[in-house]
């Protein structure tokens, strides 16, 4: 029997309002899950795709898990091949990081099936290679966390360099999921290619006090440094009711609330679960009052990352 192994990997919340393409974390769900098996013959087929409603690409080198196992492949000169089915248990266009989960759990997967030659970090290149072809930038603030786990600072992007942050325990994120859908490449074709200098110097401050509040455990900080003023103003138009919504999460006792990647996904962060379980009844209703149907996902941050789900030798 040819081996076989099922990964599932987690949805992540990106930019984390002020750390447009340089932050994001990864939460228990929802996620995808690739079952990869080695073959004799040379290649990477995809073989089957369920919960997309067909709407994914068939082709291994359009599909960002076989993209991601072709470029995996290649960097080991493997012998045989790979056969992937890959299953969406995450909404398309969500702002969830639903295209790295794809590639990070089939990469992931492969790795372990050939005795895992390289390590996490090693694969998360590859991961960017997928994300690449699917929104035309190779970002790692989904892809870095997905594959790492826990709350990631991406430093530079040439040389790569990533940092894991500690993140207090009792930090819960609440995720909001509108019954809308936001390509990638048109939320990013919206912002400016330019910014004035004072909104950068806001946006810097900001990224130094969330990474400051995290490391410190200091709650009040941490919310105060969740302030976006360069992508949430232009992407916030695309989310029917987003001000009412957050207007909810904050009076609802969060410590901060904003859009997960390109949206429409909004997420809010806050001090304990009972808080977050309210914030989200709240961040609901205020949906629902938009006659918007929604998903709520309650969870604290997730430093695992892919997991092993099941395995045949």
């Amino acid at each position: 029997m040819n081996r076989e192994i099922s990964v599932f990997a987690p949805a992540t919340v990106s930019n984390v309002a002020c750390g447009f393409d340089v932050m994001g974390f990864a939460v228990n769900e929802p996620g995808d899950i690739a079952t990869v098996r080695q073959i004799d013959e040379p290649g990477v087929f995809l073989i089957n795709v369920s919960g997309d409603d067909g709407r994914l690409p068939r082709e291994p080198s359009k599909n960002t898990a076989g993209i991601a196992v072709i470029e995996f492949l290649k960097r080991i000169n493997a012998p045989g091949g790979i056969e992937i089915e890959l299953h969406k248990k995450m909404p398309l266009g969500s702002g969830l990081g639903s295209s790295a989960a794809s590639a990070v759990a089939a990469v992931f997967a492969a790795n372990i099936l050939f005795d895992k030659p390289l390590s996490r970090n090693e694969l998360l290149p590859l991961v960017l290679e997928a994300e690449k072809a699917a929104c035309g930038t190779a970002h790692a603030d989904n892809a870095a966390p997905a594959l790492l786990g826990g709350f990631i600072l991406i430093r530079s992007y040439n040389p790569l360099d990533t940092i894991s942050l500690a993140v207090p325990d009792e930090l819960i994120c609440t995720i909001l999921h509108p019954a809308l859908e936001i390509r990638t490449e048109y939320a990013r074709k919206i912002l400016s290619d330019k910014i004035f200098l004072k909104d950068a110097v806001t946006q810097w401050g900001n990224i130094g006090g969330l990474v400051a509040g995290l490391l410190k455990k200091d709650y009040e900080l941490i919310g105060r440094s969740l302030q976006d003023v360069i992508a949430e103003p232009l992407r916030a138009k695309l989310i029917p009711g987003f001000s009412e919504i957050k207007k909810a999460a904050m009076s609802a006792g969060a410590l901060g609330c904003s859009i997960s990647g390109s949206g429409p996904a909004i997420f809010a962060l806050s001090k304990s679960k009972s808080t977050a379980n309210n914030v989200g009844q709240s961040m609901k209703d205020a949906c629902e009052k938009k006659g918007i149907n929604s998903s709520i996902y309650i969870s604290e941050i997730n430093n695992e990352g892919p997991r092993v789900i099941s395995q045949k030798e």
